[in-house]
């Protein structure tokens, strides 16, 4: 999707063929918003917001559950009602009706209802889960309705959804698109809590927290000023804010070491360093370069279009090939374009001017951070495209550069998934104050390059949410499962750090739950499949956190506090079923000594004492932290007794017991 089409995104969906309409309405104007139509869930024992749009000034009616409450719709046609409370059933009819139009929407149901966000692991759908098979043809559970909402960036919030929306019951054909990890949490939580579920997903392979959360939000949180009024100059002026996100691009990439005299963006740029690129371009891990088999990183593209006096004097823009994944692109210099997106074409419109006659310089700087990344061939997919039809390829070899350094470079904020505010905009804001019992939050891994800042990151976007949704929404995290290969010494790890950062958020709040999921990961998969296991332990928080049910079995062993004893560091923990138990050898691995700043980090042999654990080690005196489970893809092995795990933490050691 090409940035410049997120601007002014104001679309009226029609209702898909779920409602009834006894009338004609006025075009251009949904009566009632998308969300409310046939097959819906509303949330139960609570107020019932309603809305949608209207002849400006005019009085709208809705009838729902044996109550009719009236409105004026506002000077811009939106009007917003409220239902009374009502308890668990239906199905039930909902009729709206405003002068000559008038609205029937049937099979409402009352239930609850849960929001399913994140990234690519709670949008993996039922089909790539275990025994998608067996699990898609047994999926019919009529009092399961599911609600995709269609991925949509914005730069600004959105009223509606930018396609047709729809209800569905659960069932073999609807079931098998729609996110496993949500689908299976509210078939084993309707075990316990025999009620209607409505499920909406609103996911984002490859999404970063900063992009769900709001404006306000992320500016109360500080860091992003400059980039969110960039970010606002776009909603304006896209040509002026791409150039004026380039000059921050560019300073940001002279602060790398040994770049501050280095502009490759810059045409006539020394040649050192360049090389030339297969004609065919494509995925730079097939070239043959062995420095790039298997190379995530950046990497810059360069090369020329010749243009006649004529035609650099027309409107133009520039059409790229493919890009896998985020790009920044200049022309003559000048910052012309910035996207993410793997494997999507660009068109970046060039301001007037900045083409010449003779040789104009194409450069692309290509981010690429998981699996295959570059520029797609053939050559004859990038193009200089005139306002006439006229389409003049850029025909000159293509050269390239690698970037060395772990660095990465700022991502532009209208960025679908990975800039500020873009995905709440186009996916959060159109829900309104739709009733929810809570929300499923499954994402971090896209964060783990900043991973210091996901705790302030995480609390904001739930006291965001929790400005639309209600005060005490429940939230229930997926701490992020292990997923690469366990390093055989001490290592840091973004992965770790937010974990910690899900962990910490869980443990500061009461309408926080969490889901350990480090031994349900897989080393070769990022996408681990079993999302079965992972719904069960969805739904047992929930249990706790949403529906206060007391007197269930702990969810997994709990560190409580570590202190030094004269027989070494004991970690005490608590929520353990009967005892401890280490798998797989006579003691528990996967424990760390560190210094107060865990700065230098040893292994620790470790034993089980009831419900603690006793690390020994000739430095446990002067150890300032323990760590467990502290890894992109760890090894540990310390359960209770029902089986279920001890998750990943990081404690300060007291230097004293305390009783």
């Amino acid at each position: 999707m090409n940035p410049t089409s997120w601007v002014g995104w104001l679309l009226v969906v029609a209702m898909g063929g779920c409602a009834t309409r006894a009338a004609a309405q006025e075009p251009g104007r949904t009566l009632l918003h998308p969300l409310f139509q046939d097959h819906a869930v509303l949330q139960r024992d609570r107020p019932l917001p309603v809305w949608g749009e209207a002849t400006p000034g005019a009085r709208v009616s809705v009838t729902f559950a044996g109550h009719t409450v009236s409105t004026r719709a506002a000077a811009d046609g939106r009007w917003h009602a409220t239902l009374p409370p009502a308890a668990a059933g239906g199905p039930y009819d909902m009729s709206v009706r405003s002068g000559h139009a008038s609205l029937l929407v049937r099979d409402v149901q009352l239930g609850d209802v849960w929001l399913c966000s994140g990234q690519s692991n709670m949008e993996l759908p039922v089909w790539r889960a275990l025994d998608a098979g067996s699990e898609i043809a047994s999926a019919t559970e009529p009092d399961i309705r599911l609600f995709t909402v269609p991925k949509a960036a914005a730069v600004s919030p959105q009223h509606d959804f930018p396609t047709p929306v729809a209800w569905r019951p659960a069932s073999p054909d609807t079931v098998r698109d729609f996110s496993a990890a949500c689908f299976y949490f509210a078939r084993e939580l309707r075990k316990t809590v025999d009620v209607p579920m409505g499920l909406i997903q609103a996911a984002w392979g490859g999404s970063r927290i900063e992009a769900w959360t709001s404006r306000d939000a992320l500016r109360m949180q500080g860091g992003v000023g400059p980039a969110l009024d960039v970010l606002a100059l776009y909603a304006r002026d896209p040509a002026a804010a791409n150039k004026h996100w380039g000059q921050q691009w560019q300073h940001a990439w002279a602060q790398r070491a040994g770049a501050a005299a280095d502009a490759p963006w810059q045409p006539g740029t020394d040649s050192r360093g360049w090389q030339r690129a297969p004609a065919t371009l494509g995925a730079w891990e097939r070239w043959g370069v062995p420095a790039l088999a298997g190379y995530n990183g950046m990497v810059w593209y360069r090369t020329q279009v010749t243009l006649s006096a004529d035609q650099a004097a027309k409107r133009a823009q520039l059409e790229l090939g493919p890009i896998d994944e985020t790009d920044m692109t200049w022309v003559n210099g000048v910052a012309v374009g910035s996207q993410y997106g793997a494997g999507e074409r660009r068109t970046y419109a060039l301001p007037a001017g900045l083409l010449k006659a003779g040789a104009n310089t194409v450069v692309i700087n290509v981010l690429d951070t998981y699996g295959e990344g570059g520029l797609a061939g053939p050559a004859s997919a990038h193009a200089i495209g005139l306002d006439d039809g006229t389409r003049i390829e850029l025909d000159a070899p293509w050269q390239y550069r690698v970037a060395s350094g772990a660095q990465a470079p700022p991502l532009a904020p209208w960025h679908a998934a990975t800039g500020l505010t873009t995905l709440y905009n186009g996916m959060i804001a159109p829900l309104g104050a739709y009733g929810l019992r809570g929300v499923l939050w499954y994402q971090g891994e896209s964060n783990t390059g900043d991973a210091a800042a996901y705790l302030a990151r995480l609390r904001g976007l739930r006291d965001d949410w929790r400005g639309r949704f209600g005060a005490q929404t429940p939230l229930l995290l997926v701490q992020l499962a292990g997923y690469g290969q366990p390093p055989v010494a001490p290592v840091e790890s973004g992965w770790a750090q937010v974990r910690e950062a899900q962990r910490l958020a869980a443990a500061d709040d009461p309408h926080t739950g969490l889901a350990v999921a480090i031994d349900i990961g897989d080393a070769y998969d990022i996408h681990p499949p079993n999302k079965q296991e992972l719904g069960r332990r969805l739904a047992r928080a929930a249990r706790q956190i949403a529906y206060g049910e007391r007197g269930l079995a702990p969810a997994g062993p709990t560190a409580r506090l570590a202190m030094v004893t004269p027989d070494g560091v004991r970690i005490r923990f608590n929520e353990v079923t009967d005892t401890l138990v280490a798998t797989g050898a006579n003691g528990p691995i996967g424990f760390e000594l560190c210094d107060a700043d865990a700065r230098h980090c040893r292994y620790a042999d470790a034993v089980l004492d009831g419900h603690d654990v006793v690390l020994r080690s000739p430095t446990a005196d002067a150890a300032g932290r323990v760590r467990y489970c502290w890894a992109d893809g760890p090894v540990c092995t310390l359960r209770d007794r029902s089986g279920a795990p001890a998750g990943p933490f990081e404690l300060s050691i007291t230097p004293a017991e305390v009783p």
